[in-house]
């Protein structure tokens, strides 16, 4: 199936100087922006008190969260636990005020509801997350280089390494610069689209490496803009198809999941763009060839019996 009735001819490679430049500057914005205010840590990795409440009925969460707004309590997170009458409510650490105070106060904003457990959640514990999440990354990045450099050549596992740095720095980038927070379920997100990304990137340099060999007299740019248009179709469809779920998880999926979307939307965005004007336009620059691609002859003399 195709998205396009007629083979498409669209000059991707003509505007990767100005692409490279925005991505330069995009990537460079972020990265100031990461070093001036930081990411808006979420208590998964900062810590503080999780307190889980029960219901005597079904509960509406929004419901509490307006509750808990009212007794000024802002920075919390409210979500189910078990069944629909069970919650656990996470707020961060307050200076001078101590679990004990925090625990009244929810109670006497949520008068409806008893109090299971009270657990404190130290920084400590964050602090191993955020590592974790880092050394997965770096493990992920380094297994794809490995992989791409043997399944096609090393221009193509630098150039895809690249466009892999480049999407998840600018989520973090946006998220940064609007003081959004940034939780663990974001950072799921964030390694989700890693993934994308790379799924583009291989479809397209899957179809360079074949029309390397079977297009004899095309040039590295003209090899790179015809495998980008046959592709084309299949990438417009599996971005629209997947960013109308994840818009859908956007609008109707509640507050909990709200950052994740809003971290796929983004990489689905940035993924797509990346796999064509970042992994593809760089493999180029770096002075991908046919010779790189095509079968190493063998050597008449080991052919000898």
């Amino acid at each position: 199936m195709e998205f396009f009735k007629k083979k498409t001819d669209i000059k991707f490679m003509a505007l990767r100087k100005w692409t490279a430049l925005i991505s330069a500057v995009l990537f460079l914005a972020s990265i100031i922006t990461l070093c001036i205010n930081g990411l808006n840590w979420g208590l998964d990795f900062t810590g503080g008190i999780q307190i889980q409440m029960s219901y005597a009925q079904p509960v509406d969460l929004d419901q509490v969260r307006q509750q808990l707004t009212v007794a000024h309590l802002d920075k919390v997170v409210v979500q189910s636990y078990g069944t629909s009458r069970d919650i656990q409510i996470s707020l961060p650490p307050e200076k001078n005020i101590s679990t004990q105070v925090l625990t009244e106060q929810v109670k006497t904003a949520l008068p409806g509801a008893s109090i299971d457990r009270v657990d404190s959640v130290g920084p400590e514990v964050g602090a191993e997350l955020a590592n974790k999440g880092a050394l997965a990354f770096i493990i992920a990045m380094l297994g794809t280089m490995i992989y791409i450099a043997m399944r096609f050549e090393w221009r193509f596992a630098v150039s895809a390494a690249v466009a892999l740095i480049h999407d998840p720095v600018l989520i973090l980038g946006i998220f940064s610069f609007y003081h959004i927070e940034f939780n663990l379920i974001a950072l799921g997100a964030v390694l989700a689209v890693i993934g994308y990304s790379l799924n583009d990137t291989i479809v397209i340099f899957d179809r360079v490496r074949e029309n390397f060999r079977k297009v004899r007299k095309a040039t590295p740019l003209e090899i790179m803009d015809l495998s980008i248009n046959q592709t084309l179709s299949r990438t417009i469809m599996t971005s629209a198809a997947t960013l109308v779920v994840v818009l859908m998880l956007f609008i109707f999926g509640g507050a909990m999941i709200h950052n994740f979307a809003l971290a796929l939307i983004i990489g689905i965005v940035v993924g797509t763009y990346s796999s064509i004007y970042v992994a593809g336009a760089l493999a180029v620059a770096m002075g991908l060839t046919r010779a790189d691609l095509m079968p190493k002859a063998k050597d008449p003399v080991d052919e000898l019996p």
